[in-house]
C-alpha cells in the first residue's frame, strides 16, 4: 500500500458509525438542557451577566446622542468608508515578500497567508475590526453606557472572526483532511463534554482537568491546618530554614478563587519562596460558601478571617505583631482591616503587602460594564433563594475581558480542530473557582465597587468602626501590574497618597495573575518599575520611575526582611495542644468543589 493510500485510508467504518450514533444521542440530551437554560435566562429566572433591556438602553443612549450631533456621525461615516475603500485596494493588490506580517495570534497558522481565499477573509475581517474600533473611539464617551457599547460591539466583532468558523478556517479544514474526519468527531465530543459539564451552559475547557490534583501536584508545600472555623482554615507551614524572622507573616488570599495560586508548583510558589527567605508563614484557606454562609458580610470575613488568624498566630508564636499580605479582594480586606485597626488604635500589624489591590474604584476598567445599581438589584433577587452567586458567573465575566485568549482560542482549538487543552497550572487554578455569599457580595459591590467608599474618610463602617485609610501608619508594599484587566494599575496607584504611612509602590509587568506569580528565573519574563517618590498623577510615575529586569519577588523580600525582626529558631507546627495539626496542608476546605 502506498504512503498516500495509508494517509487517506478511511477509519474503521463500524467504529466510526457507532461513535456518531452515540454523539447524536448525547447531542439530543444536550440540546434539551441548552433550551431549558436559554428559556430560564430569557424569562429572567436564571441570572445572566447582561440582560437585553440594559444593553438596548446603552445602544439607544449612544445612538440618540449621535442623532443630536449629525456632523459627528457624518465624519465617522466618511472615515469608515475611506477605510473600507482602502481595504479593497489592498485586496486587489497581490501581497509582496516585504509585506508587513499579520501579528494577530488568531491568524498565526501559515495557511492564513498561503490560501488566497483565507487571506481575503482574514484581511477583510481585520479591516472591519479596525474600522469599527476607530469608529467607536470617535463616537463613544466615558459613560457606563458608552463603555457597554464599546465592550459588546467588540464581543460581537470577535464572534465574527473567520478563525471561529469551519468553512473559513484553513487550519481546521486541513486538520479534518489529515485526520480522515476524526478531528470533526473529536470536536463534537469536546463540545458535548463542555455542555454536559455546564448542564446546558457552554463551559469551554481551558485546561486538562485530569492533569493536576490539589495536594499532590499543586499546593504541595508542607504544612499543617492548626485552626478552622466556618469560614476558613489556618495553615502553618513547616520551616525551610533553620532560623526564621521573629515577626510571622500571614497570607490573606482572595476568596473568588482558591489560595493555592500562592502555592502552585515548587518552581512558582510564592509561599515556598517566602519560607526560603526565612519567614514564618501562615495562610488562610477560605471555605467555599454554601447557603449556610449567605448572611456573612464583608466585616464577618474580616473578623472570622484575618483578625481571628492573627489571634491564633499570636498564641502560637508569642509575638504581639505580625506582617500580612493580601491578594486581590484579599488585599482590599487587608486595606480595610488596616483602617479598622487604626480606628481602634491597634498596631498589631507591623507591615503589610497588597498585590493587585484597588483602593480607588472611580475607574475599574471594562469590568464596570457588568455592575451598576440595576444589575445589583437583579443580582440581589437571584441570590435570595440560593444564598450565593455561582462560581461560573465570575469565570465567564473574567473570560469576557480577554475573550480572544480565554474563549475563542479554545473554541477554535477544541471544537474546530478537535484538540484537547494542554496541562497548564494557572488555568487549572482559574477554573477551580468558588461561590460568593450573598451578604458579602452585595455589601462589597454596593459600598466599595459602586459607591467607592474605601477611599472616603469614614466612608465605610465595619464592625462598628468608621474606616479612614488615611490614618493607616503601617508601612505598606503595594504591587500593581501594568496589563491587569481586573484591577487596573491606575486604580491601585492612589494608595501612594491615600495611605497615611510609608508606601513602597511597584509596577510589575504582565497582568493580574502572570504579573504576580512571576518567580525569579534564568528566563526572565517580566520586569518591574520603582520610584523614590510618587507624583499624584499615575502617568507621571511612568515618566520618572526606574525599570528593573526580572522578578519583583526579591525586591519585596528585601523590603519585608527589614520589617520582620531578628532571626530566631525556626517555628515548627505543634504535635499536641490547642493548636496541634488538624490535618496536613493544603487542608480540606480548598478541595471543596463548586457544583452549582
Amino acid at each position: 500500500m502506498s504512503e498516500i493510500t495509508k494517509k487517506t485510508e478511511l477509519p474503521n467504518v463500524q467504529k466510526t458509525t457507532m461513535r456518531m450514533m452515540a454523539l447524536a444521542q448525547r447531542a439530543l440530551e444536550a440540546t434539551s438542557k441548552v433550551q431549558k437554560r436559554s428559556l430560564a435566562q430569557a424569562s429572567g429566572s436564571e441570572y445572566s451577566l447582561m440582560d437585553a433591556q440594559t444593553l438596548t438602553k446603552a445602544y439607544m443612549t449612544v445612538w440618540s446622542r449621535l442623532l443630536t450631533n449629525p456632523q459627528e456621525m457624518w465624519n465617522a461615516q466618511i472615515k469608515a468608508g475611506s477605510d473600507i475603500a482602502g481595504f479593497w485596494g489592498k485586496v486587489m493588490t497581490p501581497p509582496t515578500e516585504d509585506a508587513e506580517p499579520v501579528r494577530d495570534r488568531r491568524f498565526a497558522d501559515p495557511s492564513w497567508s498561503e490560501d488566497p481565499a483565507a487571506r481575503m477573509y482574514r484581511d477583510a475581517y481585520l479591516a472591519l475590526e479596525t474600522s469599527v474600533g476607530e469608529l467607536l473611539d470617535q463616537i463613544t464617551q466615558d459613560s457606563r453606557d458608552d463603555m457597554r457599547v464599546n465592550f459588546y460591539t467588540r464581543q460581537a466583532l470577535h464572534v465574527l472572526s473567520p478563525s471561529n468558523y469551519f468553512a473559513t478556517n484553513p487550519a481546521a479544514r486541513a486538520t479534518l483532511m489529515e485526520s480522515g474526519g476524526e478531528s470533526l468527531l473529536n470536536g463534537i465530543e469536546n463540545l458535548l463534554d463542555d455542555l454536559e459539564r455546564g448542564d446546558g451552559r457552554l463551559d469551554i475547557a481551558t485546561n486538562d482537568p485530569e492533569a493536576f490534583e490539589v495536594g499532590v501536584d499543586l499546593a504541595t508545600t508542607e504544612g499543617e491546618v492548626i485552626f478552622q472555623n466556618e469560614l476558613m482554615q489556618l495553615i502553618q507551614y513547616h520551616p525551610r530554614t533553620e532560623t526564621q524572622h521573629k515577626i510571622p507573616l500571614l497570607f490573606v488570599p482572595a476568596w473568588i478563587n482558591k489560595f493555592y495560586i500562592m502555592d502552585m508548583q515548587p518552581k512558582n510558589s510564592l509561599i515556598r519562596y517566602a519560607l526560603d527567605q526565612g519567614n514564618s508563614v501562615f495562610v488562610i484557606s477560605w471555605a467555599n460558601p454554601t447557603k449556610a454562609h449567605a448572611d456573612l458580610d464583608f466585616a464577618d470575613y474580616m473578623t472570622l478571617g484575618p483578625l481571628t488568624a492573627l489571634d491564633v498566630i499570636r498564641d502560637v508564636t508569642g509575638e504581639d505583631k505580625a506582617n500580612v499580605l493580601g491578594f486581590c479582594i484579599g488585599g482590599i480586606l487587608v486595606t480595610s482591616m488596616l483602617g479598622y485597626l487604626a480606628a481602634k488604635g491597634d498596631d498589631c500589624i507591623n507591615a503589610a503587602t497588597t498585590l493587585a489591590t484597588m483602593v480607588d474604584f472611580k475607574d475599574v476598567g471594562e469590568i464596570g460594564v457588568f455592575i451598576d445599581d440595576n444589575r445589583l438589584e437583579i443580582l440581589r433577587a437571584h441570590m435570595e433563594e440560593k444564598g450565593y452567586l455561582e462560581s461560573y458567573h465570575l469565570q465567564d465575566m473574567f473570560s469576557m475581558l480577554r475573550e480572544n485568549d480565554l474563549i475563542w482560542s479554545f473554541f477554535e482549538a477544541n471544537y474546530l480542530r478537535g484538540k484537547k487543552p494542554r496541562a497548564f497550572d494557572l488555568l487549572y487554578w482559574n477554573s477551580d473557582a468558588t461561590r460568593l455569599p450573598k451578604a458579602m457580595l452585595l455589601w462589597y459591590l454596593e459600598e466599595i465597587y459602586l459607591k467607592n467608599k474605601l477611599c472616603e474618610a469614614g466612608g465605610l463602617e465595619m464592625d462598628g468602626q468608621k474606616i479612614d485609610i488615611r490614618k493607616v501608619k503601617t508601612p505598606v508594599f503595594v504591587l500593581a501590574t501594568a496589563e491587569d484587566h481586573i484591577a487596573p494599575w491606575t486604580s491601585i496607584y492612589p494608595a501612594t497618597r491615600l495611605l497615611g504611612g510609608e508606601v513602597e509602590f511597584v509596577l510589575g509587568g504582565s497582568g493580574h495573575i502572570a504579573g504576580v506569580i512571576n518567580p525569579p528565573s534564568p528566563r526572565m519574563k517580566y520586569g518591574y518599575r520603582t520610584a523614590s517618590s510618587y507624583p499624584e498623577d499615575a502617568s507621571a510615575f511612568l515618566d520618572q520611575s526606574t525599570p528593573h529586569e526580572g522578578s519583583w519577588w526579591p525586591h519585596w523580600s528585601d523590603w519585608l526582611s527589614a520589617k520582620s525582626g531578628e532571626m530566631v529558631k525556626a517555628r515548627v507546627p505543634r504535635k499536641r495542644g490547642k493548636y496541634k495539626s488538624l490535618e496536613p496542608a493544603p487542608g480540606s476546605y480548598v478541595k471543596a468543589k463548586s457544583v452549582s
